[in-house]
């Protein structure tokens, strides 16, 4: 197997482009056991997929992800260096310096780091300008050598814009990217070309509803069908999107393609998002530690492998599917907006 191909974000920090997200250990998807978490967290740095997405809100994620790095570094073996990106997610209120340093060191802590790879800054209301007060002092802290890149997430193209205007670089800005979910494309891919931001995406195989598992089956409706987060939250959107009639028609032009490849529903959805220009890499989540959980090293693998390569034939096939949906970029707004009223 190839190696993993890598990005490199505007501060110099190379990341894989197959992220390992752990949003999935925030609870919400079940409970985590933290020894199997760490495990887990093994297997995929031993099969080359290096870099790890949480965040200061995902539950325990990056406590796991600080008692997995401290038993790397304890085993005494050349080991593989770890990338791991976290994210500031701070409820509206004042920004001064000391609570978003305070922020800060208090992630570093938990991931028993002495210095941050990347800070993924939200913010919930843009009425509240005090966002620009926050990147401002994140911008200090990384002057500083505390944060190695600044990064966003679920941030709106004229938001991006308003904060490279103030002479804040940006490496990132983690937005749902799929093919349900394309508004990207609109217009923020062309601004992240445009000024050297990468594009990390989540949402890409809608929480495994784009899978073979779902394909010719009837519509998941009851909590018992959609027992994560993950499943009601990209259900929701597939409903935006055009339903689940036309979501089966996309899962049997996936199917075809590849069977095509030799290759999983899965890897043909994240290969295509991973080759849009703006894409720095894509987040697959990851349950660490959920009973019951699989894994989807080979998938990943095979997803961001050189061999696999989606042909102009293989484009205008699924197209013919997705440009039947409903433009999600006219119902719902840029990226993010969803999270905002």
């Amino acid at each position: 197997m190839s190696p993993v191909p890598k990005v490199t974000l505007a501060g110099g920090l190379e990341v894989c482009r197959i992220l390992n997200g752990m949003w999935q250990v925030s609870r919400a998807h079940g409970t985590v056991n933290t020894t199997r978490a760490v495990e887990a967290m093994q297997a995929y740095t031993d099969a080359g997929l290096t870099t790890f997405d949480m965040a200061d809100i995902y539950g325990p994620a990056e406590d796991i992800f600080g008692q997995f790095h401290s038993q790397l570094k304890s085993s005494g073996k050349d080991t593989p260096a770890l990338q791991a990106l976290t994210k500031y997610v701070p409820k509206p209120g004042p920004m001064e310096r000391k609570v978003v340093q305070k922020a800060v060191q208090r992630s570093m802590t938990r991931m028993q780091v002495e210095t941050l790879d990347c800070v993924q800054f939200h913010w919930w209301d843009y009425k509240d300008k005090r966002y620009l007060d926050a990147l401002g002092h994140l911008s200090d802290l990384q002057q500083e050598g505390i944060i190695r890149e600044i990064a966003l997430t679920n941030f709106d193209t004229q938001r991006m814009e308003e904060i490279m205007n103030k002479g804040i670089r940006i490496s990132s800005n983690q937005v749902q990217y799929s093919l349900i979910d394309q508004r990207p494309a609109a217009k923020m891919d062309q601004f992240c070309l445009a000024n050297n931001i990468q594009l990390l995406t989540y949402g890409t195989l809608a929480g495994g509803l784009l899978s073979e598992r779902y394909l010719g089956k009837a519509e998941p409706k009851s909590r018992a069908e959609l027992y994560t987060a993950s499943l009601s939250k990209y259900k929701n959107m597939i409903d935006a999107w055009g339903g689940w009639s036309l979501f089966q028609d996309l899962l049997v032009t996936l199917d075809t393609v590849a069977k095509k490849h030799d290759c999983s529903v899965a890897s043909v959805a994240t290969r295509y998002v991973l080759d849009r220009p703006a894409v720095g890499g894509v987040i697959v989540g990851c349950r660490f530690g959920v009973a019951g959980a699989g894994q989807h090293i080979s998938d990943s693998l095979s997803s961001c492998s050189p061999e696999l390569k989606l042909t102009p034939a293989d484009h205008a096939a699924i197209e013919a599917v997705t440009q039947r949906s409903r433009d999600l970029m006219a119902l719902i707004g840029d990226c993010g907006d969803e999270y905002r009223s």
